[in-house]
């Protein structure tokens, strides 16, 4: 299959005012390594043999402890994921006499390739967004006065810089859905402590938030997704829901070496192309493929914290 015949800058052009989730994370969130092979090996590392200190003192003579350091060897595969359209040649034929830039080939790949992205977006927030997923002890779980929705009563700075000293690994981003961010940046005491204000007037920017978090980046999850069944009227909800995670996230990580709160492995580069369908139509058509080979992993669960349900609905 080949990608260099399916898509036309004309194309590109005239599908700007489709409806579309522009603003994905997944990548941010759990970032893609490379495998290989599609059955791989990652190791993971003893929490104790860094943190444990023997003896060091050595006698005029004597010989210095020795210490070993070693991983438990871990399996894994990639799943494959992909969708296809299948498109008469009539269409292609009709389409490219018109005059109004419409491509289906192209129109089918963008299409194909946006809801391949959505369904990684919803296996990472299912991942990231649940209390099953984080080690004990380093989750909880607000309501009532203590969610971050409650002006009058809640402290999301003192919560949350709490909950950054627990990890082992200090967290350096947080996840939050669209609602999260939209109250949070109202919040009074964020408001007052970044703006030096009462709280009351302003709002903040995620950058202000990162910095006085001393964190890299406030990631926000903004995509939609229809959970209605095929044919019902669509019932759209946002992909990451009302909570909040606390993640290390060290993009120099891979399969081999580097501690991460979790990555995507990924084999070989995502493929869109298209297949001749010559049992299509009286003339035929082509088939539209679009697919990856991925498996999202939590390997250090313990690098995270998460808040559920940390505004109201």
């Amino acid at each position: 299959m080949t990608l260099s015949s399916l898509v036309s800058p004309t194309f590109f052009m005239a599908a700007l005012s489709r409806y579309r989730n522009n603003n994905l994370i997944a990548d941010n969130v759990l970032p893609r390594i490379q495998v290989a092979t599609p059955q791989f090996k990652w190791n993971e590392y003893s929490k104790e043999e860094r943190f444990t200190v023997p003896e060091t003192l050595v006698g005029r003579k004597g010989v210095p402890n020795e210490v070993e350091f070693g991983f438990e060897e871990k399996e894994s595969s990639v799943k494959d994921y992909g969708l296809d359209d299948v498109i008469p040649n009539d269409d292609i034929t009709q389409a490219a006499a018109g005059t109004t830039g419409y491509n289906p080939v192209g129109h089918a790949t963008e299409a194909l390739t946006d809801l391949i992205l959505l369904d990684r977006e919803k296996r990472v927030s299912n991942i990231v967004f649940n209390e099953d997923t984080y080690a004990t002890g380093f989750k909880e779980t607000l309501s009532g006065t203590g969610q971050w929705s409650d002006y009058d009563n809640s402290n999301p700075r003192e919560q949350i810089l709490d909950a950054l000293d627990k990890p082992l690994v200090r967290p350096n981003i947080m996840v939050l859905g669209q609602r999260v961010w939209t109250v949070m940046r109202q919040n009074p005491t964020l408001v007052s402590a970044i703006l030096g204000n009462s709280g009351t007037q302003g709002t903040i920017t995620r950058q202000q938030l990162a910095e006085l978090l001393e964190i890299e980046e406030i990631v926000v999850g903004q995509g939609w997704i229809n959970i209605a069944k095929p044919g019902k009227t669509p019932q759209l909800v946002r992909v990451w829901d009302n909570h909040a995670a606390l993640l290390h996230r060290n993009r120099l990580a891979n399969t081999q070496r580097g501690v991460t709160f979790g990555f995507t492995a990924q084999w070989q580069n995502r493929i869109a192309g298209q297949l001749p369908e010559p049992k299509v139509g009286l003339r035929g058509g082509v088939r539209v493929r679009v697919g990856e080979s991925v498996k999202e992993l939590v390997v250090a669960s313990e690098l995270g914290y998460f808040f559920k349900n940390a505004v109201a609905d």
